[in-house]
């Protein structure tokens, strides 16, 4: 399998941590493009080049991270990081939106900041800022349990560090201290500590 990705994709780095829990890291070929080149690549595997891509085993291209981590949950080895069914699975992908939902707060952000500076919105910067903000303490009142590993937890902790990276000026801890706590358990982990960005 090859997985197409950007070191500093949050949405990479969750594939990647779920395959490293799945006992898949070994099978899978991590190929870094730049999808804002076009990568030929990347391009023929995926109509809006945008990482990460996977393609499969039989050649079929799996676009979009969630979608991505369910294959490779169902493939891998070990308990399942997305329960199949019942109000667990529900739990579990509420939080995966939530941590999706501030991820996209924060990469809107950050396209918008390398715009030039005449042409930013500062209306739309407070706006995702907000948002962004707004689905972090959603994060926290859900109180991710670090004890447990499952899509919402990585999601979760892949959002905090990202954000905590990307915008170093925004205050993540002061009033989140079960996501820090979770965020800094979570990165202890072998599948986090070998994919995190910098």
């Amino acid at each position: 399998m090859k997985l197409y990705i950007t070191a500093p994709s949050p949405y990479a780095r969750k594939c990647r941590i779920v395959a490293r829990e799945k006992g898949l890291a070994s099978r899978i070929e991590e190929i870094a493009v730049d999808p804002y080149a076009n990568a030929p690549e990347l391009l023929a595997s995926n109509p809006v080049v945008q990482v990460p891509t996977l393609i499969a085993g039989d050649g079929l291209p799996i676009n979009d991270s969630p979608v991505i981590c369910e294959y490779l949950d169902g493939l891998g080895s070990g308990p399942r990081l997305l329960p199949a069914d019942g109000p667990e699975r529900l739990r579990v992908r509420r939080l995966e939106t939530l941590g999706n939902q501030a991820l996209e707060m924060g990469v809107k952000l950050v396209l918008e900041l390398r715009r030039p500076e005449h042409e930013r919105s500062p209306s739309w910067i407070d706006r995702w800022t907000g948002n962004m903000a707004r689905a972090l303490d959603a994060l926290e009142a859900a109180a991710p349990d670090p004890g447990g590993i499952d899509m919402g937890v990585i999601t979760a902790g892949v959002a905090a560090t990202w954000i905590g990276f990307r915008h170093p000026g925004f205050d993540l801890s002061t009033r989140r201290p079960r996501l820090m706590a979770l965020q800094a358990a979570l990165e202890e982990r072998p599948s986090f500590a070998e994919t995190r960005p910098g």
